[in-house]
């Protein structure tokens, strides 16, 4: 563990386990509940559909909506920790998406779930979210960042394993009881945890980001750290603004690859999968093991993101879309219960590519626009995927309302899938970030950009 000595000048030594992961561990569980709610829509829907009898693209508004709000409220939520501190944003985050969540048992009509679900638990799942957490996290971490994202995307991952236990939830208890039960435990599990322990910076505990050697200090204020180690021409002196970002190609090809993977192949996956192997036959349990399955192998993907620190991140996306591309052409062959190898192999290969690109992708944005303004680029970022989201959802129920099949929706997922490998490759993040670079040594008298 390193940590800065009273007069700021020289570096000591402590023993005991860097408090950056505690604040790592504490983001994790934070988003493994948080994303829980949102994403066990996929179990509710059919539950919803059949006990109002509304069609599937108006049902699958409510993800969308959700979907929007969050990406309006990300650009926003970086530089609220930044200003209020974590200990009062993601305690009062967690209330309201449980809030939010615990008051869909009272629903009645459809516009009562676009209030709770989708804009009230968009709004705290934005404030306790990604953008959030990996504002925090960054700067408590420098070196191995895909390894560091990939396990923050751990959270999100493990999320699409809730699925099972909802649908247990709901099988035992049904779904307003459901409903309540996963509202209150995440109030009374994140709360505590982030009011307790999250803290916005290593300076806040006297230390600096875990990685930077006594070496490589390049610091003008600790909690205004500009990482730009290994970076090349022109992007290792310039201190990156929202309003410089979006003046580059890269920030926007970034927005796109959001829109097209996150927005619409993930929220496709997510919110039709299980309605999708239930047409086919599977029972709704048997449906929901099956969306676990994408959920542990979205986890694994995400593990596997460390790859990119090592191989470059362009190389791992690519790869890794095309894997998904491939799990998703076995949809067009599913037709009934009677080869269940193929669903089980959507499953597992779809997760593991998605859930790599996902993090490999944070990971670029983090490699290229790391800085004191990175909270409002993530979030603005996300902005990107929040499009896609709210259209993919329910254009991908419309389609079924209309034409009784997903085939159409199965192609948008591949097309998404496909653009993002373009638009990833030619960003060329390593270009402008060697990975062999990430552990550089700079002299410490270095100005920062």
């Amino acid at each position: 563990m390193k940590s800065l000595e009273s007069q700021g000048t020289g570096l000591e030594k402590r023993d005991g386990i860097f408090y950056g992961w505690v604040i790592l561990s504490v983001a994790l569980i934070t988003l493994l509940l948080g994303f829980g709610i949102r994403n066990a829509f996929s179990v509710f829907y059919p539950t919803i559909v059949a006990e109002f009898g509304w069609g599937r693209g108006n049902t699958a508004l409510m993800f969308s909506i959700t979907i929007i709000v969050y990406g309006l409220v990300a650009p926003f939520a970086g530089s609220l920790v930044d200003r209020f501190g974590p200990r009062l944003v993601l305690p009062v985050g967690v209330f309201i998406v449980g809030g939010g969540v615990a008051l869909c048992s009272t629903a009645t009509a459809q516009w009562h779930f676009l209030l709770f679900y989708g804009v009230m638990g968009a709004v705290g799942l934005s404030l306790i979210g990604w953008t959030t957490q990996a504002t925090i996290v960054s700067k408590w971490f420098v070196k191995k960042r895909g390894l560091v994202f990939g396990i923050l995307g751990v959270g999100f991952g493990g999320s699409l394993v809730f699925a099972s236990v909802a649908q247990f939830l709901i099988s035992t208890f049904g779904w307003q009881t459901a409903y309540v039960i996963i509202g209150v435990c995440s109030i009374a599990i994140i709360a505590p945890l982030s009011g307790l322990l999250m803290l916005r910076s290593p300076e806040d505990k006297g230390l600096l980001p875990d990685g930077l050697s006594p070496s490589s200090q390049e610091l003008r204020h600790l909690n205004e750290l500009e990482i730009s180690v290994g970076l090349q021409g022109e992007w290792s002196t310039t201190t990156w603004t929202l309003s410089r970002a979006v003046k580059t190609y890269q920030f926007w090809f970034l927005f796109s690859i959001a829109f097209c993977l996150m927005g619409v192949a993930e929220t496709i996956a997510i919110a039709h999968q299980v309605f999708f192997f239930q047409d086919v036959g599977y029972a709704p349990m048997r449906a929901a093991s099956i969306y676990s399955v994408f959920g542990v192998a979205f986890v694994l993907g995400n593990l596997c993101t460390f790859l990119s620190d090592h191989l470059g991140r362009e190389k791992v996306f690519i790869t890794a879309c095309l894997l998904s591309a491939a799990a998703v052409s076995f949809l067009f062959l599913i037709k009934d219960t009677s080869q269940p190898w193929m669903a089980f192999s959507f499953a597992f290969f779809s997760g593991l590519g998605i859930g790599t690109a996902g993090t490999v992708l944070h990971t670029a944005v983090a490699d290229l626009f790391q800085g004191r303004h990175f909270g409002s680029i993530q979030g603005t970022i996300i902005l990107g995927f929040a499009l896609g989201g709210a259209i993919a959802p329910w254009l991908a129920g419309f389609l079924h309302d209309r034409t009784g099949s997903y085939f159409t929706t199965f192609l948008i997922v591949l097309w998404s899938l496909l653009a993002s490998m373009l638009l990833m490759w030619l960003i060329a993040p390593s270009k402008i970030r060697p990975v062999s670079s990430k552990t550089a040594k700079i002299d410490p008298k270095t100005p920062l950009p």
